[in-house]
């Protein structure tokens, strides 16, 4: 390892003479602080340095590791809690109580556990780069064991039987395979080719599932000012949504968010197989109290881990909250660096990180010829709730979904409080086929008639605000009536309610159809010669928002329908 001397030291930026390759890892210090090698001027390299400098001076050793940020992948990694830079935490708190000392280390992986591995290959056989030799039993998940990227050969000798991750399982002509394998969190894993995401995420949440769906294998952006919802959204999203794998990065997040996080996912049930939901969850925690530098790392480190789940044909989703947190921290260390500013101060090149980081989403045949899909939703936390600032800006050039917060919803006490005017997605024509077949084949159609009469009520309430609602026609007076129930019935679900906190899309759609069915039932009335007065008096539709609340909901709404037709005949 060669060794070099800090020269100057600014924040988490500190300048070394060292021969140093750009991303290095280096140990800076008597503490053995990890740092990153990112920017390189003759002999003299600059480190970012992923801990706390206090105490750092010049003359301090630095020793050049030769290798760049690398995670650790192998069976162990669901229902574990890491830092931004792959430290298990439980086994941090095990060493060192509740508060980490800098220069703490401990391996992503543990050491000592034995896994059960079944090969899958026998000898003799022709591995390539990327393909499964075998599996262990990863919790409920086949966790499969793959040649690494750069590794292929024939096998020479394969083993079944408990082994430590570091331990060898498979021996090729070329190299040999072990439970583990390492990969640098900046390089995105190789895979055959990108496929078009054609099946929607199905995430519970009436809003995101029937307005404005998202493929699996898609990109979201969720920007939201303070206090609007975004983490109680990303949770939710995380809890219900039917990604095989999550993966959740709390990157800047206050700690006390984290802590909720942290407390409640291991008591969360699994919908589809009643287990804790943690044991294919893995949780990315660096809080805004953190080194600044770690959180920079902590979204590379949290989409390499989904691209190894990926490569074995799992559909992963991952949860960056908040991606403006992230790029504040970019912000924070390119003015440490001196470099040249852009808009708001944020480095020049913050667009390009984002679209790197955004692209590494997608839907995948995979090197061994596995389908699998990450994807991926980030939070933006814009300043004062203000859309036009870069970070939010800069995801909206590269998102396909765009999940756009509104403080006066959540002021109104309506969550998920997207507003459905600025919102959009554009995966809707793509997975039309896939609602048509698996919901029903007016799907889109209804989606339609529930989104006009959305926006006919914005341009309504426009005109209300001035002359007041008796000074509209009656049939505008009915539309109001039916905008309210699919605000109220359809588009407010409740976070903490045992039933409400997830609607299959087949419940969706069945609300929908009797919200549209009112609403038909309610012009039919008008024209017959009822007033709007005795429309509004329907105690039927009243009801509506109770049923959403009730197990056997299409019962319930089957006697509500024949009551409304009894009702506005």
């Amino acid at each position: 390892m060669k060794t070099g001397k800090v020269y100057r030291v600014a924040g988490p930026v500190a300048v070394a003479e060292l021969d140093a390759r750009m991303y290095d890892i280096v140990l800076v210090g008597e503490e053995k602080l990890l740092g990153e090698v990112i920017q390189i001027n003759g002999s003299r390299c600059t480190i970012q340095v992923y801990e706390d400098t206090t105490g750092i001076k010049p003359g301090a050793a630095v020793i050049n590791t030769g290798e760049p940020l690398t995670v650790e992948l192998g069976p162990g990694l669901l229902s574990s809690i890491y830092d931004g830079i792959q430290r298990p935490l439980e086994a941090l708190q095990k060493q060192m109580g509740d508060f980490i000392k800098r220069g703490a280390t401990a391996p992503g992986l543990d050491r000592r556990k034995k896994w059960e591995f079944k090969p899958t290959a026998k000898t003799g056989y022709e591995v390539k780069a990327g393909d499964i030799i075998g599996e262990v039993q990863e919790g409920q998940i086949a966790h499969k064991i793959m040649a690494p990227p750069n590794l292929s050969g024939k096998i020479t000798e394969i083993k079944q039987g408990s082994f430590t991750v570091d331990e060898t399982v498979c021996k090729l002509d070329r190299g040999e395979i072990k439970l583990m394998q390492k990969w640098p969190v900046r390089k995105a894993r190789p895979t055959k080719n990108k496929l078009t995401p054609d099946t929607p995420l199905i995430t519970g949440q009436r809003i995101f599932d029937a307005l404005f769906p998202l493929a699996k294998g898609g990109v979201a952006g969720i920007p939201g000012p303070f206090g609007s919802g975004k983490t109680v959204s990303q949770q939710q999203l995380a809890k219900w949504s039917d990604a095989e794998i999550i993966v959740y990065v709390g990157c800047g997040e206050r700690g006390n968010e984290m802590t909720e996080v942290l407390t409640e996912f291991p008591e969360l049930k699994d919908p589809k197989t009643g287990k804790p939901l943690l044991n294919r969850t893995i949780l990315i925690a660096n809080t805004s109290n953190m080194p600044v530098a770690a959180r920079e790392a902590s979204i590379y480190c949290g989409i390499t881990l989904a691209e190894y789940y990926r490569d074995m044909g799992y559909d992963v989703a991952m949860m960056a909250d908040s991606t403006s947190r992230w790029a504040e921290a970019m912000r924070e260390i390119s003015s440490r660096l001196e470099e040249l500013p852009g808009e708001e101060g944020y480095p020049a090149y913050l667009s390009t990180r984002l679209a790197e980081f955004y692209e590494r989403a997608g839907r995948y045949k995979n090197l061994n010829d596995s389908e699998g899909s990450i994807s991926v939703i980030g939070a933006v936390s814009p300043p004062g709730g203000d859309f036009s600032e870069p970070v939010t800006q800069g995801t909206l050039r590269v998102v396909k979904c765009f999940w756009a917060l509104d403080a006066k919803l959540a002021q109104r006490r309506h969550f998920p409080a997207i507003n459905w005017l600025t919102s959009y997605s554009l995966y809707l024509d793509a997975l039309e086929p896939w609602f048509a077949k698996n919901v029903a084949e007016d799907w889109q159609a209804t989606i339609r008639k529930i989104m006009s009469i959305l926006q006919e009520e914005e341009k309504l309430l426009e005109i209300v605000q001035l002359v007041g609602s008796d000074a509209l026609p009656e049939r505008e007076q009915v539309t109001l009536q039916i905008a309210r129930q699919i605000r109220e019935v359809m588009l407010q679900q409740n976070a903490f309610h045992d039933i409400d906190t997830y609607s299959e899309p087949k419940k969706t759609y069945a609300f929908m159809k009797s919200i549209l069915k009112y609403g038909d039932l309610a012009y039919s009335a008008l024209k017959s010669g009822k007033k709007v007065s005795e429309i509004a008096a329907a105690k039927s539709k009243d009801r509506l928002a109770e049923v959403k609340f009730a197990k056997d909901y299409q019962k319930q709404l089957d006697s509500l329908n024949k009551q409304m037709e009894a009702e506005l005949k």
